[in-house]
């Protein structure tokens, strides 16, 4: 084995990790031979394979680390390397970052084929997993990890620990839940620090520093990871930031395939293409219309992957858009959202939610069955209005 390796492993393994759990720590199923996490840079993923590590039966010495963007790494033989730590009675293989190994599924069908290792890996939401590994797609738990959610974040900021809802709990009970919520804290006193800073882990070392981070998560995201994976030429990288940044200052309506075909630079058929990997890279969202609803070569909205974002990457960002990309980023890892045409999105093809401020009235959804009104700035709702931060319970 590389000494580099087996040092800097022995280096993560001696220091003690958060005693934060993210959710889906708990819905891994570590009996798995082959388990991966994918997902955007920055979300947990290596602090929840950490975790499971120091938690599971193994010995230190029978667990290895590789973080695969090393420079130590990026020419080695994953194979061979997990060979040898097995033919010493290695047991647990972790593989951070796998999408920097060039060939990986073939490394790990090889591990699998070969040896008896669990292996954990790790790799940004862009690859796809399941054409990647092919045949091993049926014997691999894939899981992916979403940003933080607004309760994880009361949580890890050691505000208040409360429990998740599912979204028909929250639709149907909202008014007895948040009373339960506000004996422990007043939410819209902590919502707006979420929204501008709270969806990432990396809060937690240093909020005065943490726009410089997710700034370079962003731009490691597509100059590294996107770049790599999807063979974008070097030049036509900033095309992807200038729609980033018409994002954050455009409200959803506006935003159509001319203007931000303009916006880049390039054609819409090169663009719609971008708009796809930034969608897989866990920068931006894609909400097309229902089976119901006419399809259109131009997505009917495009948001920015979590409210985070708009911080970073304009002055005056869109409080609509931000509205949106707040509500869209925590339902999307567990339901369907869909454009709908009368109110902002469908949800599950069964709910109707319309989103805005305080001045939002039923108006536009009065005659749907099933549509809800989530508003911001309110504590607590009634009927079919609800407070926009509850939302950040899902999960």
């Amino acid at each position: 084995m590389i000494p580099i390796i087996s040092k800097l492993s022995k280096r993560f393994l001696s220091s003690k990790p958060s005693s934060f759990r993210r959710f889906l720590y708990d819905k891994i199923d570590f009996s798995a031979k082959i388990i991966g996490i994918i997902g955007g840079r920055g979300s947990g993923k290596t602090t929840l394979m950490h975790q499971y590590a120091k938690a599971s039966k193994y010995k230190n010495s029978q667990i290895l680390y590789i973080s695969c963007d090393h420079p130590s790494v990026l020419n080695s033989d994953i194979y061979e390397i997990a060979d040898d730590f097995y033919a010493h009675g290695g047991k647990l293989l972790l593989l951070d970052e796998v999408h920097k190994v060039k060939d990986f599924a073939s490394h790990i069908k090889a591990i699998y084929d070969f040896t008896s290792l669990q292996v954990i890996f790790s790799g940004s939401s862009a690859i796809n997993i399941r054409y990647e590994i092919g045949d091993l797609s049926r014997r691999a738990l894939i899981y992916e990890m979403p940003v933080l959610s607004f309760r994880e974040y009361l949580a890890l900021n050691n505000i208040a620990n409360l429990k998740a809802f599912s979204l028909e709990e929250i639709l149907t009970s909202h008014e007895d839940i948040v009373v339960d919520i506000l004996s422990e804290i007043k939410p819209l006193e902590h919502f707006s620090n979420y929204l501008e800073y709270g969806a990432y882990p990396f809060f937690k070392e240093g909020i005065n520093s943490y726009s410089n981070r997710l700034l370079e998560v962003v731009n490691t995201t597509i100059d590294s990871d996107l770049a790599s994976i999807f063979n974008i030429n070097y030049e036509k990288l900033d095309a992807l930031k200038k729609v980033l940044y018409m994002l954050c200052a455009t409200t959803p309506y506006e935003v159509n395939k001319s203007k931000l075909s303009a916006s880049a630079g390039v054609s819409w058929s090169t663009l719609s293409k971008y708009l796809e990997y930034m969608q897989k890279g866990a920068l931006l969202n894609i909400i097309r219309g229902s089976k119901g609803f006419k399809t259109i070569q131009a997505p009917n909205k495009v948001l920015l992957a979590n409210p985070n974002l708009f911080a970073i990457l304009c002055a005056k960002p869109d409080i609509g858009a931000l509205r949106e990309s707040f509500i869209v980023s925590q339902l999307i890892n567990t339901h369907q959202v869909h454009y709908h045409n009368q109110g902002d999105f469908l949800i599950d093809d069964k709910y109707v939610v319309e989103v805005g401020g305080k001045s939002k009235d039923e108006k536009q959804i009065s005659n749907l069955k099933g549509a809800y009104l989530a508003v911001d700035d309110i504590e607590s709702g009634y009927d079919n209005t609800i407070p926009l931060w509850m939302f950040g319970f899902l999960y």
